[in-house]
């Protein structure tokens, strides 16, 4: 593998964290930088982070909110919004859009056995054949063995704690105050919208690198 891999969790239109953490990765031309979706809504600029992912030419996957925007604008139907999706919308230009179309579900790296997703994966059915409802959204698995918000089933375990691998997966989605680290995947939502951390895992070091955000900007 040439350069490094760098996973950076969900940004969420937070725009000078972002730009203070690509300053202390110091990116290479051989780097690869993947974002784990979730770029915008939320934070104070949506548009100026994809600029920001297009200049460092970021391997951006797709997130639920990403999701949501892209139905909208194809379909004009309300169901599809949630708080802030209209501001968003009315933020991107045509160049953004562009971005968010070319945005990749799951991005593999079969030399380190190892998958970067945005919200994870159901255990016990092949990773590559789950669709992008169940990918972009999951965080907990019910009694049913069906994906939820983690809202809708505050009981339920989390599809992590239940992924016993391969492969190994890297994934946002989740927002946590701390890394969430297991035997076979590693959640990088720090919850930089709401007050927390905008957190880089690099390879093959292996290394963390956090900025703090500079203000709580949803709730």
């Amino acid at each position: 593998m040439n350069g490094r891999l760098i996973a950076i969790g969900d940004i969420h239109g937070c725009h000078e964290e972002f730009a203070e953490l690509l300053s202390l990765l110091e990116l290479k031309a051989d780097d690869r930088l993947i974002l784990l979706g979730d770029l915008v809504n939320r934070g104070p600029d949506s548009h100026r982070v994809i600029e920001l992912a297009r200049a460092h030419r970021a391997i951006s996957l797709l997130g639920n909110h990403e999701l949501r925007l892209l139905n909208y604008r194809r379909t004009r139907d309300l169901k599809y919004t949630k708080e802030h999706d209209l501001e968003t919308f009315d933020q991107l230009r045509a160049d953004d859009w562009t971005y968010l179309e070319k945005m990749l579900l799951t991005y593999e790296e079969p030399a380190l056995n190892l998958v970067f997703v945005h919200g994870g994966f159901l255990p016990g059915q092949p990773w590559q054949r789950q669709p992008a409802e169940v990918v972009t959204r999951i965080q907990v698995i019910d009694r049913d063995g069906q994906p939820r918000k983690r809202a809708d089933a505050p009981d339920a375990p989390f599809w992590a704690d239940l992924w016993n691998g391969p492969p190994y997966v890297i994934y946002g989605h989740t927002p946590r105050p701390e890394i969430y680290k297991l035997k076979w995947s590693l959640g990088l939502d720090t919850a930089c919208v709401m007050g927390g951390h905008l957190t880089a895992f690099i390879l093959p070091e292996k290394r963390f690198v956090q900025v703090k955000a500079r203000q709580r900007y949803f709730t």
